[in-house]
């Protein structure tokens, strides 16, 4: 099974980054959007994962403390590739973000997880493969209170890729 550490959305969240991806859409020549149900923020990658890992990852999510902040998304954003961009909403500076993401990288790595050597960029894939005269730019800012963390399942299906929560670790303050 395929996992990762992800932040989800509120309904009102999801609807706004829904606005920019049809937004983007209406701009662009090509590309692929993502789903409203897969908007997410990933903290940590951990690919593929037995049931022992699973479970593993799982109590280290939860042996970690963090509180609860506030994130915004402030700017939209690309990946230059060759297919076409990657597009995505980004994070302001935040560093109870930034203090979970390494606790969680950090304690994943104690336990033996082998994780991708890759510096954290908080984001949202809005778009992959984008070809768009769209140029990346600053956005009213919107978010929300972020109070849980969750292990992500993801799943290649008959119509794509889906992501599903399977376990859930809350702030300490909630």
């Amino acid at each position: 099974m395929r996992l990762f550490l992800a932040i989800n959305f509120s309904v009102q969240t999801l609807a706004e980054l829904q606005r920019h991806i049809d937004e983007l859409r209406r701009q662009s020549r090509q590309g692929r959007f993502s789903r409203p149900e897969n908007l997410h923020l990933t903290l940590v990658f951990l690919g593929e994962c037995n049931e022992a890992e699973a479970a593993l990852a799982e109590s280290t999510m939860q042996s970690i403390s963090f509180s609860g902040f506030d994130l915004e998304f402030d700017r939209l954003g690309r990946f230059k590739t060759r297919q076409g961009d990657l597009w995505w909403a980004g994070a302001g500076e935040n560093a109870a973000l930034l203090n979970l993401q390494s606790q969680l990288e950090a304690a994943l790595q104690a336990a033996g997880f082998a994780l991708q050597n890759r510096e954290f960029a908080a984001h949202v894939t809005l778009g992959r493969d984008v070809k768009t005269s769209v140029s990346p730019h600053t956005i009213d800012v919107f978010g929300e209170p972020v109070r849980q963390v969750d292990l992500m399942l993801s799943k290649q299906q008959k119509g794509g890729v889906s992501y599903t929560p399977i376990a859930s670790h809350l702030a300490m303050d909630c």
